[in-house]
């Protein structure tokens, strides 16, 4: 319970200096959305909340109007639908900042598991996986910073969220359940650090992420994917088996 505390402080506290301090930048960046179409700045997206529920998770908009109505979830670097001002959004990870609402709001964390949409994400969870709904999602993560170059993976993919969830998920839900298992104070503020130097010195943060995995004694192949030095192969998510014809990796709880 006081642990819960500590995290929640530590929330509340983070949350409200990053957007008072980043204010000026989100302003500017939301009107310079706004200019491009006229369009509301503000993409509300569905997610699936802690314990199966849904909650609105607050976006600045990086791609064009209504984009979510083509189905598609998952995104690529190459993805037509970004706008021009989207490529510089998601490059800095700026749409990341207007998330801070949501963790002073209680339905985000600012160190979690990333939040998923239903369909094509959680309802392809396993029973292994579910365990990542037990907490809160969060605005960053060890998967965040392994996989911050997400869009570069899905580059020239011709469907997204099948090569997300054969490339991406497995490795994303094994170090979500890491840090269930191993969660801290202590943890998340290595996270955090973690996550600016990610944006400074992508090596550097992964050689962190390892010391991590090593320090609580995770996986030797989990560890060896985590230092991104070959390319991601298609693997299978915990606790699911193989598609008879390999086409996908998952399915139902």
């Amino acid at each position: 319970m006081r642990s819960y505390m500590f995290k929640r402080f530590l929330d509340l506290l983070m949350s409200a200096s990053v957007l008072i301090l980043t204010s000026p930048l989100l302003i500017g960046v939301m009107i310079a959305v706004w200019l491009q179409d006229f369009r509301s700045p503000i993409y509300r997206a569905p997610r699936v909340a802690r314990g199966g529920g849904e909650f609105t998770m607050m976006k600045i908009r990086s791609m064009v109007a209504n984009a979510s109505k083509t189905g598609v979830n998952s995104t690529g670097a190459d993805d037509q639908r970004i706008t021009a001002v989207g490529h510089f959004i998601r490059r800095w990870k700026i749409d990341e900042l207007s998330q801070f609402f949501n963790v002073l709001i209680g339905s985000m964390s600012v160190v979690g598991p990333r939040p998923q949409v239903r369909n094509w994400g959680t309802d392809l969870y396993t029973s292994a996986e579910m365990r990542l709904l037990d907490v809160r999602p969060g605005i960053t993560d060890l998967a965040s910073i392994v996989f911050s170059d997400e869009g570069n993976i899905l580059a020239g993919a011709t469907h997204a969220d099948l090569e997300y969830n054969r490339l991406i998920r497995p490795w994303k839900s094994r170090l979500g359940l890491f840090y269930i298992d191993n969660m801290s104070l202590a943890m998340d503020i290595r996270i955090v650090g973690l996550t600016i130097l990610a944006i400074i010195n992508k090596q550097k943060a992964l050689d962190g992420v390892v010391a991590i995995l090593r320090d609580h004694a995770a996986d030797g192949e989990l560890i060896e994917v985590c230092r991104r030095l070959v390319p991601l192969e298609p693997a299978i998510a915990p606790g699911a088996a193989k598609v008879e014809d390999g086409s996908l990796y998952g399915g139902g709880s």
